[in-house]
């Protein structure tokens, strides 16, 4: 496929194959709005997620800044998209809890929790952790909760207390995030319904 390409690869039995030295591929550059882009998204993680993988957003960012040319790394600089924390109350409603969650997610682990509802009311759940999601003022996360058989949203900042078991779940059918992400579609779609209905 690399030589019907027009990349001069040589074969030869027994030895291999091999790039002709005079070949060179062309760098991958980004675009100035692709390091805008980069710039905001790695400020916004460091900003709004948890301590681990804001530390590995500036890491990635830094990186990246250091294997461009000279010419180039003053985009990363002079961006002027920021993504402050508003308050630090803001940050610590939540996102103490992200990395641990976050963990929880990527390790398939049950997870109990003591949740607060709008109104305040405390319950005690088990749930399976699937994702994580940003509605620009608090995280919620996604998951399948034991005690109601049923998918659920929970606010971060409304998790008073956080218990990763270190037990796996179970991968079911019927209970993995794209059956989260599909019930949550129908969800929306039904409410749009009944809403343009009335």
């Amino acid at each position: 496929m690399l030589s019907t390409s027009g990349v001069p690869i040589e074969g030869e039995s027994g030895v291999g194959y091999r790039l002709r030295k005079e070949f060179h591929l062309p760098p991958i550059m980004f675009t100035e709005d692709e390091l805008q882009a980069l710039t905001i998204g790695a400020r916004m993680v460091s900003a709004w997620s948890g301590d681990d993988l804001g530390n590995q957003a500036r890491s990635a960012l830094a990186k990246i800044t250091s294997a461009l040319p000279v010419s180039k790394q003053h985009s990363i600089d002079s961006t002027h998209l920021y993504a402050p924390i508003l308050c630090p109350q803001q940050r610590q409603n939540g996102i103490t809890l992200f990395d641990q969650i976050h963990q929880a997610i990527q390790l398939q682990w049950r997870c109990e929790v003591c949740y607060s509802d709008a109104k305040n009311q405390p319950s005690q759940r088990h749930i399976w952790p699937l994702a994580l999601y940003f509605w620009g003022y608090t995280w919620t996360l996604g998951a399948w909760c034991e005690e109601r058989q049923d998918f659920r949203n929970f606010r971060l900042d409304r998790i008073q207390q956080l218990t990763v078991l270190s037990e796996h779940y179970p991968d079911e059918s019927g209970k993995r995030l794209p059956d989260f992400v599909r019930q949550m579609q129908e969800n929306e779609y039904n409410v749009t319904i009944r809403i343009s209905t009335q």
